[in-house]
């Protein structure tokens, strides 16, 4: 399974940025997908994910700021970040779960988007 992501780049405080990240290859069924960010020096943390049924999970520091959303049809993970800050400074990278034809399960990641916030 492939995940490429776009949508990343340079947005001053206050500005939005869509992310995407589209999967491909043995793909029977999309499970949960999700993004993750990891900030310099700092751990790679959980954003938000979303369930093949579509609820939602949102770290505390992104919710009322940040949406999830899927089209299961394409494969394919959004995630709409508005109001940011320069605190989410980060490389952005998705995850999907999915269910082959051959009967595999897989956890992959896309390669990494960087989000840069000005003040």
């Amino acid at each position: 399974v492939q995940l490429v992501e776009s949508g990343g780049g340079l947005v001053q405080s206050g500005g939005s940025l869509r992310l995407s990240c589209a999967a491909s290859g043995d793909i029977f069924r999309v499970n949960a997908m999700g993004w993750y960010r990891q900030a310099p020096g700092k751990q790679r943390e959980l954003v938000a994910t979303v369930t093949s049924g579509g609820s939602t999970n949102y770290a505390d520091s992104v919710k009322g700021r940040f949406t999830i959303s899927r089209d299961s049809a394409k494969s394919t993970v959004y995630l709409q970040m508005n109001s940011l800050k320069p605190e989410d400074t980060a490389v952005y990278y998705c995850k999907v779960g999915s269910l082959g034809w051959s009967g595999s399960t897989y956890d992959s990641w896309g390669q990494g988007t960087q989000v840069t916030v000005s003040s």
